[in-house]
């Protein structure tokens, strides 16, 4: 049953979805922070609303919330990369080496009988 589980944890769909999901959901915040520091703002001055919580010297933009969060999508994918995907790409490796090494499986008793028969047929 562990040997199962092992087997389905390693497929690469498995591990391709979890790695994208988590990816997918970092970068959701890139969008977030995006629209909050910089949609927003754009559509307030065309509105011409004002917001008296806006005091940047680079004006209406919250250029800290985006790059907060460039900040965080890029250490989120250097630690999923680091962590899950290296070392099951070299698991995987090693159990691809391990399948190719491994000596072919002895024949059947039956088809070595066969075998001899045919031999000795022929003579």
């Amino acid at each position: 049953m562990l040997d199962e589980f092992k087997k389905f944890i390693l497929k690469g769909n498995v591990v391709d979805l979890s790695t994208g999901v988590i990816i997918g959901a970092a970068f959701g915040n890139i969008v977030a922070a995006f629209t909050k520091g910089i949609v927003e703002p754009l559509i307030k001055l065309a509105s011409g609303g004002k917001d008296p919580n806006v005091t940047l010297p680079l004006g209406p933009f919250d250029l800290g919330v985006i790059i907060n969060a460039i900040i965080g999508f890029l250490i989120t994918a250097a630690v999923i990369f680091f962590v899950i995907v290296k070392p099951v790409n070299k698991l995987m490796s090693m159990m691809k080496k391990k399948e190719e090494e491994a000596p072919p499986a002895a024949p059947a008793a039956d088809i070595v009988l066969l075998t001899e028969i045919r031999d000795l047929l022929k003579k």
